[in-house]
């Protein structure tokens, strides 16, 4: 039996000089997770924040932080960010040498692990650690910036993924990350993701409409 979808606004989207009000507002209006965006300027082509801003904002929500570090080398810093409140860590196979060591170190360190797909990393990438794993993100957009547009090319991969888990009996989450909207959302879930990362969807129109805005996503 499928999840109910949840649904994971990206901070990035945020207004950042309140992002402690905008975290609370986003629970309130029924955010399942609070998903945060870490950019290294190298791995991707932007620069965003470090642990100690996760760490300022656990305070404020009591909903699970999904971290996504899209940094390399990434090992250096599983530590930092479990510290700060991450209770998810996701990381991309392609920012360290073993990812299979860095999953391990994840849960070792009490939080769930993630693997992150660039448009261009194959599923087969976690063909043979799937025992080590709790969430696979898709990404439907090039990482590094939001406001980009859907990849359709991204959906046989969450089918191929779902696949793949349903195959082996695992449980664990299929979390989408791109151009996430009110149209493009429902094609996900029909794919076979659990989980949506929406950054503009759910943060236009300020405050007073992010609860209509979480709810439009999970309507799919």
């Amino acid at each position: 039996m499928r999840r109910p979808p949840i649904i994971s606004p990206s901070m990035l989207s945020a207004d950042f000089a309140r992002l402690g009000e905008e975290a609370r507002a986003i629970e309130a209006a029924g955010a399942d997770w609070l998903h945060v965006d870490v950019m290294d300027g190298h791995f991707v082509p932007n620069l965003t924040i470090g642990p100690n801003v996760v760490k300022a904002l656990r305070p404020h929500v009591s909903i699970p932080f999904d971290v996504h570090l899209m940094i390399a080398p990434v090992d250096p810093y599983l530590e930092a960010f479990r510290e700060a409140g991450a209770d998810i860590i996701t990381i991309h196979p392609e920012a360290g040498p073993h990812l299979n060591r860095s999953l391990k170190r994840i849960r070792e360190l009490g939080a769930k692990a993630g693997v992150a797909f660039n448009p261009s990393t194959p599923p087969e990438a976690i063909e043979w650690m799937l025992d080590e794993i709790d969430l696979v993100l898709v990404m439907s957009i090039n990482p590094g910036f939001g406001g980009q547009s859907f990849m359709d090319s991204q959906l046989r991969k969450i089918e191929r993924l779902r696949q793949m888990i349903d195959a082996g009996g695992y449980d664990i989450f299929v979390e989408v990350d791109g151009g996430v909207t009110p149209e493009t959302g429902p094609r996900c879930l029909a794919a076979g993701a659990d989980a949506l990362v929406a950054g503009t969807a759910v943060f236009k129109g300020g405050p007073a409409a992010y609860e209509a805005n979480i709810r439009a996503l999970r309507a799919g």
